[in-house]
């Protein structure tokens, strides 16, 4: 049975874990009060930036300590000196990275964005800075959760969180229609957080430098840096094209609809967190691996809350925007129906991803991964010049289902899939599909109607779907 001091732990890591997206969330609206959309695309870039900088010199310590925490936990000297060397590394390569930067950052942002008036001088620099010092916060997150320390996890978050926000808003008060308040908040913010992080590391473990011990973890480190650095092209990368090819204004109002749905993005992550141990514990003891009645339960109902979601988002978000935010954003009301088919595809993403991890075979991901990357910037490259800002959405759209293609394809040797295909698949294409022929060609009835019509296609078809699962339940809620 699971304990109660295990459901508290995983629930303050949940809701701690889930504060940068809520500061993202609860930000916007002062972004669009104090930013032009323009400026906003512009903050846009510099932060997807910030998060390649921040991929890099974390170099992926923030997974391997897991590993190596409790490889060494029997020996807390060498621990010490593992952990403390790891801090110190990170230090050294953001060290390398920001004199690297300071040196051709100017030239290379003049390369890659020759036709905005992005300059690395002085926010480019000063979100290298931010970077440095989030993923040495970032890495500290990592080691709290490997200690089991929720309390402190959830406390120092909770601080940060608050600073971001604060110093954020102070910002854009005080200096509005500039990037100084967004990006000079946050560094502040991030500078404070890291500053405590570092004092709290070497006066817990002290100072080492060991580079044999760190050496012993770079197999795992290496492979996994290259992961999160193909996962941000596919998700940020769109951004730098449409700053490109379109606009900063359409960066803006598109990153604006992106941030909105976050909400699904944090229910389905969520849910999956909560059982995605049970499942990995499932196919542990099966002798013949394979999704069982009991596994497929989880992402069928997965897919059902994600359908939900979906339709919920496209009613809800659209006049939040317009009673929110000036004229400007009122393009990103649009965007939101598409943008919201992508989480329909999440719960198959996540089932084909899921025996990868359950069979530790995870040799043939970068490879794959680096395809997925290159067909969403090759679509992109295609589809943005010819429909705009709804062609970066068709590229994420059609990638994705490229990617639970493959996987199954991939794994299926190795992994036996017997589910309910309609659940999982069928039934989100279905309401997709939907959605994506109404923005198309319904455009003489008033939006709500619309969409409300999403919702009706979504309930009458999840009933028909799920009508065995409501029989049972219903019986037990209302027996005879």
């Amino acid at each position: 049975m699971i304990s109660a001091r295990f459901i508290k732990s995983s629930l303050i890591y949940t809701v701690a874990g889930a504060l940068p997206m809520a500061s993202a969330i609860i930000l916007m609206p002062f972004y669009g009060k104090y930013l032009s959309a323009e400026l906003f695309g512009a903050l846009s870039v510099y932060f997807a930036f910030s998060l390649l900088v921040q991929i890099v010199v974390t170099y992926s310590f923030d997974a391997s300590l897991y590993l190596n925490f409790h490889e060494y936990k029997h020996d807390p000297k060498l621990l010490a000196t593992f952990i403390s060397s790891a801090f110190n590394y990170i230090l050294v390569v953001s060290g390398a990275v920001a004199l690297l930067l300071a040196l051709v950052g100017h030239s290379l942002f003049a390369l890659v964005f020759t036709e905005t008036e992005l300059t690395f001088f002085p926010f480019g620099a000063l979100s290298v800075v931010t970077a440095i010092f989030l993923a040495l916060f970032k890495v500290n997150n990592s080691l709290l959760q490997t200690q089991s320390k929720p309390s402190q996890f959830l406390w120092l978050n909770l601080i940060s969180f608050t600073m971001v926000a604060g110093f954020t808003i102070v910002g854009l008060v005080a200096s509005p229609d500039t990037l100084w308040g967004p990006i000079g908040g946050k560094m502040i913010a991030a500078v404070a957080s890291a500053g405590w992080v570092l004092f709290s590391i070497y006066r817990q473990f002290g100072f080492h430098f060991n580079w044999t011990l760190l050496r012993t973890t770079f197999s795992f480190n290496h492979p996994s840096l290259i992961y999160q650095i193909q996962q941000w092209v596919i998700n940020y990368y769109d951004r730098v094209l449409l700053m490109l090819l379109a606009s900063s204004a359409t960066v803006g109002y598109y990153d604006l609809a992106i941030k909105c749905l976050l909400v699904i993005d944090f229910l389905l992550t969520g849910l999956n967190a909560s059982f995605h141990p049970k499942v990995l514990g499932m196919v542990h003891q099966q002798s013949v691996k394979m999704s069982s009645v009991e596994i497929n339960r989880y992402y069928h109902g997965l897919a059902g809350v994600a359908i939900l979601a979906v339709v919920a988002c496209i009613a809800l978000f659209p006049p939040l925007i317009y009673f929110l935010f000036p004229e400007s954003y009122h393009a990103a009301a649009l965007l939101i129906p598409l943008a919201a088919v992508v989480y329909l595809l999440r719960p198959a993403r996540l089932m084909m991803a899921m025996p990868f991890a359950a069979l530790k075979y995870s040799k043939p991901l970068p490879i794959i991964y680096l395809a997925l990357a290159a067909v969403k910037i090759l679509l992109m490259y295609a589809w943005i010049p010819e429909w705009n800002v709804q062609g970066a959405m068709f590229a994420t759209i059609v990638s994705y289902g490229v990617e639970v293609i493959v996987l199954f394809l991939v794994i299926r040797h190795r992994f036996s899939f017997r589910l309910n295909a309609f659940k999982l698949v069928w039934a989100p294409l279905i309401v997709g599909s939907v959605i994506v022929v109404g923005e198309k060609l319904v455009s003489g009835l008033p939006t709500w109607i619309t969409h409300a019509g999403y919702a009706v296609v979504a309930i009458v078809l999840l009933f028909w779907v799920y009508r065995n699962e409501l029989r049972v339940y219903g019986q037990r809620w209302w027996p005879k």
